[in-house]
């Protein structure tokens, strides 16, 4: 079982001046990406994960995201099969960030 994030949790691990923030991994769609996007998040289509593996860092958490959290969900359980330990899904993707967290984000 992949751990879940909401947004407003993820929101919050984010401003955290206590904790190191996670490293957003967003796997939709260039196109998607470029249309909405999480501030700092990394662009990895998932059709392109398996080649990104080595630019992805293994000390830090990540959180994988996309749309609704379905793409994200199956990506995050792919990274932790790939030997990544500290991964997370966002519960909802960017639909949910939208709603919870920036009501000005663009929506599709």
């Amino acid at each position: 079982m992949i751990p879940e994030v909401g947004p407003a949790e993820l929101d919050r691990w984010r401003h955290d001046a206590d904790a190191a923030p996670p490293v957003l991994v967003d796997v939709r769609e260039p196109w998607e990406f470029d249309y909405c996007h999480i501030s700092d998040s990394q662009s990895v289509p998932l059709g392109a994960l398996p080649v990104a593996l080595g630019t992805l860092p293994r000390d830090r958490d990540l959180v994988v995201v996309c749309h609704t959290g379905m793409r994200s969900y199956h990506a995050a359980a792919w990274l932790r099969s790939a030997g990544f330990q500290r991964v997370f899904n966002l519960r909802g993707g960017v639909a949910a960030w939208a709603a919870e967290v920036d009501p000005a984000m663009k929506r599709y």
